[in-house]
């Protein structure tokens, strides 16, 4: 098969919509579900009500979080959209609602980035543009959209793509030295976990952390292409499952394991999703044989301007994780295209930080408390990120510009335009605290962005 050929099967060649309105319906109740936990487990009040500074990811500064009334109400939309995704009900709206809503709670702050939260917005953006709500749905139930039988196969492609770029690139990053040849930083983490049943035992020994470090790799690289594969899927699925079960009991990582093993159910026959939902058809009396209306009738079609645009995005979604080249270091170490790039659980730093306030006529310095302004996983996040640490230099610039310090011995000293520094010292997979920026720099002098920053003193073995 050339590849035109190759790309008209996986763009516009016809599929079942099953797929896609199972992923639809379980999407749903996943959301709904861990929103709904969100707020049981006090989260949305810790993090987002509590706090009284936020990380903004720049560019993006103008995102604020709401007062505590309006933080619920966003997230009472997020539950009753999920529910509406869930039915297929006022999907279009559902939809986009959920996307901006929750794309914006995480773009409030930084410091709460996680993996898994990406993955959810990524496909809550590529279900804007599908017809999810064209079987099994009250939308089509009600008639206000018609049943399609079948779609464009990029409508289950895609989705596809992006489950097998998280695993692929997860175990791409994980061929490094220090996880393959030191099993870092699972040989730090797994000797904390000799009180599981059965295999407790077994994590005190170096070569348990060895096994999971290249097993872990092994299973990320290939986990996509068994899946492809219909004589070994349900080998490759039973992997899924034991791979994520065991790492959500052993970690504290959230729902992620469970959206994984959900979502990658995409990966199965058309037929079995089929199966799926005429069971699901006849638990609500929903039979589409009795039907008057015929089905949309499928038309195979190349569209130009649906073929530039998938393109982009699968372009865009290989390139994000591949921008830390662009960097010069130690990218554990200064973590310049860390974030969005699928590394998951391959880093262990802390650090210890002190922000100083310099006086230029005086020479003098006032130490600042950064527990006064952040909270304790805010700073314990913030200390060993670098744009985390220079904008929150620039935070502390700002509060303490033309003003006025009153010193000990009484005289009140006048800051116009404040030096900021600060003497930060990290340890990255326990080996020992090492200097981590450089101290004499004017931290309120440099300018938030994209460029190497060059301030980030080397990781000197």
């Amino acid at each position: 098969m050339g590849i035109s050929n190759w790309l008209s099967d996986f763009t516009f060649s016809k599929k079942s919509i099953a797929p896609l309105v199972v992923f639809r319906i379980l999407f749903g109740m996943m959301m709904l579900i861990s929103t709904m936990r969100f707020i049981v487990k006090g989260w949305l009040q810790e993090l987002y009500i509590e706090p009284t500074y936020f990380f903004t990811y720049y560019g993006f500064d103008w995102v604020r979080p709401f007062d505590i009334y309006g933080m619920y109400l966003l997230y009472g939309a997020l539950i009753l959209s999920a529910i509406f995704i869930t039915i297929g009900l006022f999907y279009r709206v559902a939809i986009s609602l959920f996307f901006f809503a929750f794309t914006y709670i995480e773009l409030i702050d930084k410091t709460n980035y996680l993996n898994h939260y990406y993955f959810i917005s990524l496909i809550a953006f590529i279900l804007l543009f599908l017809p999810a709500n064209r079987s099994c749905s009250v939308d089509q139930h009600l008639g206000f959209v018609k049943r399609k039988e079948f779609v464009p196969a990029w409508n289950i492609n895609l989705i596809k793509f992006q489950i097998g770029l998280v695993y692929f690139f997860a175990g791409l990053s994980k061929l490094n030295y220090h996880w393959l040849f030191e099993a870092q930083p699972l040989s730090n983490w797994l000797k904390h976990q000799t009180d599981l049943p059965f295999i407790g035992e077994l994590m005190q020994y170096d070569f348990t952390a060895y096994v999971f470090s290249w097993g872990g790799a092994i299973f990320d690289l290939m986990i996509p292409f068994i899946l492809l594969n219909k004589r070994f899927r349900l080998v490759g699925y039973i992997f899924v499952i034991l791979f994520h079960t065991l790492t959500s009991i052993m970690f504290p990582i959230g729902v992620f394991p469970f959206v994984m093993i959900v979502s990658t159910l995409m990966f199965f026959s058309s037929a079995f999703h089929e199966k799926l939902l005429f069971h699901l058809q006849k638990l609500f009396s929903w039979n589409k044989n009795k039907e008057t209306k015929k089905p949309e009738v499928y038309r195979q079609k190349t569209n130009k301007i649906h073929v530039f645009f998938i393109g982009a995005y699968i372009m865009l979604q290989v390139l994000i994780p591949l921008r830390f080249l662009i960097y010069s270091g130690d990218l554990f170490w200064t973590e310049q295209g860390y974030r969005f790039s699928w590394r998951v659980m391959l880093i262990e730093k802390a650090g210890y930080a002190q922000f100083y306030v310099h006086d230029a006529a005086s020479g003098n310095k006032k130490l600042i408390n950064t527990s006064e302004y952040l909270k304790p996983q805010q700073e314990k996040m913030m200390v060993t990120q670098p744009d985390m640490i220079l904008q929150f230099a620039h935070h502390i610039r700002d509060q303490y510009s033309d003003t006025i310090i009153v010193e000990k011995n009484g005289l009140n000293v006048h800051l116009e335009s404040p030096k900021i520094t600060a003497e930060i010292y990290v340890s990255l997979f326990n080996k020992g605290s090492k200097l981590f920026i450089d101290s004499t720099v004017n931290l309120s002098k440099i300018n938030r962005g994209f460029a190497q920053k060059k301030w980030i003193l080397k990781n000197e073995n």
